[in-house]
């Protein structure tokens, strides 16, 4: 979002429709000082060149969104009073409009009666979920696949949890097969599904998963940090809807907000099927939990001071932005989605590429074709800084052998992994932008690489 002269007018006439909810408080002189501010703020703007566009649909690299205009100046108008949505008493209004966003979140899955909160981001989303699911099932292991985030493993070694990495298939989905050799001989209390890896985008089996769970009686939580809001995209492989339309049968879901949620960093959500997991959260506060007998999100959550302008920002952007299928926020994901494709087609095509799996969602991954793992990961390396040359921005993963050997065609696997080149197709933008991408990148192949 660019700040300019509308939307600053419009920030100009909420703010003064706020303060005039506190008229009949004395004047308060301002005491602060704005002297030097403009060339502080000049010098801050000029270090913030040294960052990649971010914000322009020619950056595909990391995981990065822009916020929505109603997002950014909803958050700038809650600065106004700083809420903290630990307590009631911290963020009354906020704290309201957290949990009717988190409500229509879980409404979004199929939940009715759910439980849950916002979160700095996925990792403390992700810690909480495994921290309840530790409580119920008397400690018994986790079980992930090798393509789930590593903050999984991570987090079962703070909690003092025992981990399990499954490994996962030619496309990059946790292998049912292997995690059922693991069911047999171990007690497992929790399996993590991912629905959107990090790496790949890849949609784990939650269809057979949940076939596994009538058998072994574990809990199911499901990681959907990235590709949460994909339930609703209708533009989907048959497989993966599927996998989506199940994701109300799982015990505990994360999402963040902030990836494809339109929301500044930071803004997770941990969510819970079972209300009653709230007794594991339990713990009393007498100073902070004064000043209502309502629920106080403190009371669920492990973070104790929040930012309630991250639920402002949230509940002012569902407002704008409804979580319905066949709507703007849907469309737009189906955008991104329909753009992930023509790169992956494209590069299906290239007389330089191989794609290592078919997308799932709207993460592209491809190998540079070589003779020898050395040389295509070297190539991947070169291709990625002659694309930032360009202002063209990917990222670069590095993947098993095992995962990528399948569809590649490397004859000399001198190294036990590869190098691959990554795009995260994740603004709408994309699907308008993507022949001049193309365009440019074919430029750059034929010229780095022919």
């Amino acid at each position: 979002m660019n700040l300019d002269n509308e939307t600053l007018e419009i920030l100009k006439r909420a703010a003064a429709t706020w303060k005039s909810g506190f008229d009949s408080l004395p004047e308060v002189e301002d005491s602060s000082n704005h002297k030097n501010l403009d060339p502080i703020l000049q010098r801050v703007a000029i270090k913030l060149h040294n960052n990649y566009p971010y914000q322009h649909p020619m950056y595909l690299g990391q995981m990065m969104k822009p916020p929505h205009p109603i997002a950014h100046l909803a958050y700038t108008l809650a600065m106004s009073t700083n809420p903290n949505n630990h307590a009631l008493d911290g963020g009354r209004a906020s704290s309201e409009m957290e949990k009717d966003a988190v409500q229509q979140i879980a409404e979004m899955i199929g939940w009715k009666n759910g439980l849950g909160h916002l979160c700095g981001g996925g990792t403390v989303a992700n810690l909480e979920a495994l921290w309840v699911s530790r409580e119920l099932t008397e400690n018994r292991l986790i079980a992930v696949s090798d393509q789930a985030h590593y903050t999984h493993s991570r987090c079962a070694s703070l909690l003092g949890m025992d981990c399990r990495i499954i490994e996962s298939d030619t496309h990059g989905r946790m292998r049912t097969a292997a995690l059922q050799e693991v069911l047999d001989k171990n007690s497992v209390g929790t399996v993590v599904v991912t629905l959107g890896t990090t790496g790949l985008g890849a949609v784990d089996p939650l269809e057979e998963i949940l076939a596994l769970q009538e058998q072994y009686q574990f809990r199911i939580h499901i990681d959907s940090a990235y590709g949460g809001y994909f339930k609703l995209a209708e533009n989907l492989s048959e497989y993966a809807t599927r996998q989506y339309e199940l994701m109300n049968r799982a015990d505990s879901i994360v999402i963040d907000p902030h990836k494809h949620g339109l929301q500044p960093y930071g803004c997770g959500c941990v969510l819970f099927k079972d209300p009653a997991v709230a007794r594991v959260y339990k713990h009393d506060s007498p100073y902070t939990y004064f000043t209502s007998d309502q629920l106080h999100l403190g009371e669920i959550s492990l973070e104790c001071s929040r930012a309630g302008a991250s639920a402002v920002a949230l509940w002012a952007t569902l407002q704008r932005f409804p979580l319905e299928p066949h709507g703007e926020f849907s469309t737009g994901l189906e955008s991104a989605r329909s753009a992930a494709i023509q790169l992956y087609e494209w590069l299906n095509q290239s007389e330089f590429y191989t794609p290592v799996v078919t997308p799932d969602l709207d993460i592209v991954v491809w190998s540079v074709r070589t003779e020898s793992a050395s040389e295509s990961s070297g190539k991947a390396r070169e291709i990625f800084e002659a694309a930032a040359e360009a202002n063209l921005h990917f990222a670069l993963v590095t993947l098993p052998r095992k995962l990528v050997e399948e569809n590649s065609d490397i004859q000399n696997w001198d190294q036990s992994e590869l190098t691959c080149l990554r795009a995260c197709v994740m603004k709408p933008e994309h699907q308008g932008w993507m022949p001049r991408i193309l365009e440019l990148f074919s430029h750059i192949s034929r010229t780095t690489l022919g």
